[in-house]
C-alpha cells in the first residue's frame, strides 16, 4: 500500500511524517523545507502475528508493509509552476491514495501561507492543482484520440466522448472521484485506467492542537469543518497530532502504550491511519504460519482462495487444489495447527472460498 503525503506548505506534513516513519528528515517553519520527496516503510502493526509467533517461535516475522510518500508543499498555481511546480505529481500518481495533511490549529509562530488558518480553503488550494493537472491529462487524451480518429472510430468517439464529459465536470472545480458513472462498469474502469489524481481515495488528516486533540476534537470549531468537508466530496476524515506523535515516535513499544494509555488514548495515529486506510481501500489481511515464518499478507476484500494464494506465488494459484483455514483467535487456543486438526475445527476449502480478515491459510497445490 502506497500513500502520498499532500498539504499546503507548514501544516505538519513532514512533522507527522517523521513521526509515523521514525525519519529524521528536515522540518522548518518555512515554506518548502521539504524539496525532494521523502520516502518511508513502515511496518503494518499486527497483534495477530505477535500471538501467532509464540505458537511457531518462527525465524521470520513479516508484516504486511505502507510506504509514505511525503511530498513538497503545494501553493495555488503548482500545476503551472508556482512553488516547486508540478515535479512532485509523478509521486502522488503512483501512491493508492492520497493523505491529504489540513493545519486544524492556530500558532502566531508557525508561519501560514496564505495568512490565515482556513481548512476549506487549504483544501481547494490543493485540490484545484491536482484538478487542473487532471484537465492537462484528459485534453492530451483528446488531443490523440482525434489523431487516431479514422482508424478505429467507434472507440475513439466512445472514449473522446468520456473524455470531455469528464474535463467538463473538473472544470466545474469537483474531483474525478465524485463524477457519477452511473454504477456502469466499462465507465468506471475506464476512469481507473487514466490514473487520475482525483479519482484516487483522500483520507483527511486534521492536524489539531495538543489542547484540541486530547480536550475533545468535537469543540473544534475546525474540526467540525473537516467533517463537513470530508462528507461532502466522498472521503474520510482522521484527526491527529502531529506534535504528539513526534513525541512517542521514539519511546520503545511499552513505554509508548503506557503514554498512549495515560493520554486516554487506545492507539497511535499510525494504527488509527492505518485501519483508515485499509478500510478506505477496501482491504484486507490473512495469514500464513509456520516454523519459518509467520507473515500477513494483503488483499481486497472479497478476494477467492486461489487469487489469494497468489498473492504468494503464482505457482500456487496456477496448481491450487484447496484452502485449510482456521481464524487466528481459533488457532491460538489450541495452541498447533495439528491440535486445531484433531478437534475438527481446520476447514477444507475450494476455489469458491472468499477468504476473510484473519483468516490463517495452509494452501495445497500441484504443479
Amino acid at each position: 500500500m502506497k500513500l502520498g503525503i499532500v498539504g499546503l506548505p507548514n501544516v505538519g506534513k513532514s512533522t507527522l511524517f517523521n513521526a509515523i516513519t521514525n525519519s529524521s528528515i528536515q522540518s522548518e517553519n518555512f515554506p518548502f523545507c521539504t524539496i525532494e520527496p521523502n520516502v518511508g516503510v513502515v511496518a503494518v502493526p499486527d497483534k495477530r502475528l505477535n500471538s501467532l509467533s509464540r505458537i511457531y517461535n518462527p525465524k521470520k516475522i513479516t508484516n504486511a508493509t505502507v510506504k509514505f510518500f511525503d511530498i513538497a508543499g503545494l501553493v495555488k498555481g503548482a500545476s503551472k509552476g508556482e512553488g516547486l511546480g508540478n515535479k512532485f505529481l509523478s509521486n502522488i500518481h503512483e501512491c493508492d491514495a492520497i493523505l491529504h495533511v489540513v493545519r486544524c490549529f492556530q500558532d502566531d509562530n508557525i508561519i501560514h501561507v496564505n495568512g490565515k488558518v482556513n481548512p476549506e480553503s487549504d483544501i481547494e488550494t490543493v485540490e484545484m492543482e491536482l484538478i487542473f493537472s487532471d484537465i492537462e491529462v484528459l485534453e492530451r487524451r483528446i488531443s490523440r484520440f482525434k489523431k487516431v480518429g479514422s482508424k478505429n472510430n467507434k472507440v475513439s468517439e466512445n472514449n473522446a466522448g468520456l473524455l470531455n464529459e469528464l474535463k467538463k465536470f473538473l472544470e466545474t472545480g469537483k474531483p474525478a472521484r465524485l463524477f457519477d458513472t452511473e454504477k456502469d462498469l466499462n465507465t468506471t474502469n475506464a476512469i481507473e485506467e487514466l490514473n487520475l489524481l482525483t479519482n484516487k481515495p483522500v483520507i483527511y488528516a486534521a492536524n489539531l492542537s495538543e489542547k484540541d486533540f486530547l480536550n475533545g476534537i468535537k469543540n473544534s470549531e475546525l474540526y467540525k469543518k473537516m467533517e463537513l468537508i470530508a462528507k461532502n466530496s466522498n472521503s474520510m476524515v482522521l484527526p491527529i497530532c502531529a506534535e504528539l506523535e513526534m513525541q512517542i515516535s521514539d519511546m520503545e513499544d511499552d513505554e509508548k502504550q503506557v503514554f498512549l494509555r495515560d493520554l486516554g488514548l487506545s492507539q497511535s495515529s499510525l494504527d488509527r491511519l492505518v485501519s483508515a486506510c485499509y478500510k478506505l481501500l477496501g482491504l484486507i489481511s490473512f495469514l500464513t504460519a509456520g516454523k519459518p515464518e509467520v507473515r500477513a499478507w494483503t488483499i481486497k476484500n472479497g478476494t477467492k482462495a486461489p487469487q489469494a494464494a497468489g498473492k504468494i506465488h503464482s505457482d500456487i494459484e496456477r496448481g491450487f487444489i484447496r484452502a485449510e483455514i482456521i481464524f487466528w483467535e481459533k488457532l491460538v487456543e489450541c495452541g498447533s495447527f495439528a491440535n486445531a486438526k484433531e478437534k475438527g475445527l481446520i476447514r477444507s476449502e475450494g476455489k469458491e472460498y472468499v477468504v476473510k480478515d484473519g483468516d490463517v491459510v495452509l494452501f495445497r497445490f500441484n504443479v
